[in-house]
């Protein structure tokens, strides 16, 4: 294997400047994210979440964000998964890297389950495939073969054939709501620029922090 500490490259002099910065976070990641889709980064909407249980033990893993706006940042899983049992802790983080920009955007908030109606319609707006793995998948639990998996999902598909395939009872979304936003922006030389957002109160406390 290649010698891991010679790896390396520089990320280039992008500036990131508070005066050029929105003072609400919520626009600032708009216009990152509209950035990574412009140029079509890879995966621009995945994020990771990390989470914690009851024994403090921490975990992480890329999901998907469906939605955001200022009440928060919208993904979707299984209720009865590990991330949704660690998510009764309260408190979760995110992360989205944007790897073409030089660029992360770190988040730390509460987190709380959407109504059953929204998930129910954004359930219905998925690829009917999609839709029947929710069914088929007990999503983390232990199973014999892939042969059983795909097994349940010709069954559960056979069985809503010519039928809406109805969102299952443990199946919906999670909205994250920060109080604490980091701007990462990668510079040559490891001097990255770090801007921190800080809720207090009803406004957003602005700082910069060392690379």
């Amino acid at each position: 294997m290649k010698d891991l500490q010679s790896i390396r490259r520089e990320y280039g002099d992008h500036e990131l400047q508070e005066k050029t910065m929105s003072s609400d976070p919520f626009q600032q990641f708009e216009t990152w994210l509209k950035e990574a889709l412009e140029i079509k980064s890879l995966d621009p909407t995945a994020m990771v979440l990390s989470t914690v249980d009851h024994d403090g033990m921490p975990d992480s893993r890329v999901v998907l964000l469906k939605e955001f706006n200022h009440d928060g940042f919208i993904f979707y899983t299984h209720y009865k998964s590990p991330k949704a049992l660690q998510a009764e802790n309260k408190i979760v983080a995110l992360n989205f890297h944007w790897l073409e920009l030089a660029r992360q955007i770190r988040m730390r908030g509460s987190i709380i389950r959407i109504s059953r109606e929204k998930s129910e319609t954004y359930f219905l707006s998925r690829p009917r495939e999609s839709q029947i793995a929710a069914c088929a998948s007990k999503q983390s639990a232990v199973i014999a073969s892939r042969a059983e998996l795909e097994s349940r999902m010709q069954k559960i598909a056979k069985q809503y054939e010519g039928k809406q395939v109805p969102c299952p009872t443990d199946w919906g979304g999670y909205r994250v709501i920060p109080f604490e936003f980091e701007f990462f922006q990668g510079r040559d030389n490891r001097m990255n620029d770090r801007i921190r957002y800080l809720k207090q109160n009803d406004h957003w406390k602005m700082d910069r922090l060392s690379p």
